[in-house]
């Protein structure tokens, strides 16, 4: 007499079993992308969009962006930078200037140039000089004074100190 061995056949997953494991390699997948990313955008660097015209004709209006975020943990900020700051009062709005003075120097605008301690700063950026006068002020420590390219059309420390 034969052994009579029945053959198993390998159950077949429900429904309900390929979707979690489909939900499961999804999640393995999605979620570790989505943690570098955030990461990437909280310490490293931060894509965004030119608002306005205050950057022209060097930035455009609606123009993107990726913006660093490292290189002032190891330097100050240094005349001629583009920055990217958040408009005093109002924390979440980005602007996007020019570093023009650095702590403790005196800035001027005078007859459309711009003046650093009372030495004439050379622009070569600049396609049309300033319109008014401004100043003089003193940088406060910790702060620099920015100014939009644009310098007409730019909302930069002229109005927000």
């Amino acid at each position: 007499m034969e052994d009579f061995q029945p053959q198993l056949t390998p159950e077949r997953p429900t429904l309900l079993r390929r979707a979690l494991r489909w939900l499961g390699e999804a999640v393995e997948t999605i979620l570790p992308a989505v943690l570098i990313a955030l990461l990437i955008n909280l310490f490293l660097a931060q894509a965004t969009r030119v608002q306005g015209q205050s950057m022209e004709p060097n930035l455009h209006a609606n123009q993107r962006l990726v913006v660093e975020k490292i290189s002032y943990h190891f330097h100050e900020p240094r005349r001629g930078d583009v920055v990217v700051l958040k408009r005093p009062q109002r924390g979440s709005e980005l602007l996007i200037k020019r570093v023009i003075g650095l702590p403790g120097e005196r800035v001027e605008i005078r007859d459309g140039q711009v003046y650093i301690n009372g030495c004439p700063l050379e622009e070569p950026y600049l396609t049309q000089p300033p319109r008014r006068d401004y100043g003089p002020i003193v940088v406060p420590p910790g702060h620099v004074f920015v100014l939009g390219d644009n310098r007409g059309f730019s909302n930069d420390s002229r109005a927000f100190g």
